[in-house]
């Protein structure tokens, strides 16, 4: 397995068979630093295709990004050609099969996360650095041929990093989405009446849910120098 040290990049192979969805993914994946997309399959076998053809010509795939509904071959059934073969790259499901027979069976079938459609570049991005600090906490910097206990739970836990916690009363997912996303295209701190007046919502709405995020400690919260009179405060996006 790759480290960034090593190469300099993680490769990324997007299986999905809407042409769109997998130029949206590869997108996202040139967005987080150290991915690069190496190539797309629209289909099961054409995804195996992909595979043999780079292994023959030494090109390495350290991840793959797996809808489970293609038009050939179930998801599943891909993952489990690829560890029949003896690939030990790693797979994360993107798709939007919630199914709890198929969620379980994935995790048999060598799936290491599972990303339901559609999410945020935010949630996206916490998959890719999931799985590049699972690699770095067991990587070859790890002293000895031996894992400690702690070292395995720190690794384990990189891909779950955020657990989810219930909203508030009067909190709405959608809007709390809006907001973050929002926040996290902006190239500076921002206001609560900077927010609301960009995303078309009270002021007040727009403080209750910044306040949740800093809160969370998904924003930074922190008074904004040179205003008049009562303090305003501002809330910058911690990625």
């Amino acid at each position: 397995m790759n480290t960034d040290a090593q190469s300099g990049a993680w490769n990324v192979v997007i299986v999905d068979d809407e042409p769109i969805t997998a130029a949206a993914h590869a997108d996202f994946v040139g967005r987080v630093e150290g991915f690069r997309a190496v190539g797309r399959a629209g289909s099961g076998r054409e995804a195996l295709s992909l595979l043999e053809d780079l292994h023959a010509a030494g090109e390495r795939v350290d991840l793959i990004l797996l809808d489970m509904n293609l038009p050939d071959l179930h998801g599943l059934d891909v993952a489990r050609r690829i560890r029949g073969r003896g690939w030990t790259v790693d797979i994360i499901a993107i798709t939007a099969v919630r199914d709890l027979a198929v969620v379980r069976t994935a995790v048999s079938a060598g799936v290491t996360q599972y990303l339901i459609k559609p999410f945020s570049f935010a949630s996206f991005r916490a998959k890719l650095e999931g799985f590049r600090q699972f690699h770095s906490t067991l990587g070859p910097t790890t002293s000895g041929s031996s894992a400690t206990q702690d070292s395995i739970d720190n690794a384990f836990a990189a891909l779950r990093p955020h657990t989810a916690v219930a909203l508030p009363k009067g909190l709405i997912t959608e809007t709390l989405r809006q907001i973050s996303t929002h926040l996290e295209a902006a190239s500076e701190p921002l206001s609560a009446a900077e927010v609301a007046e960009a995303l078309s919502m009270s002021r007040v709405t727009a403080r209750r849910y910044l306040e949740h995020l800093a809160a969370a400690q998904r924003v930074t919260r922190q008074p904004r120098h040179g205003t008049r009179g009562r303090p305003e405060y501002e809330y910058l996006w911690n990625g």
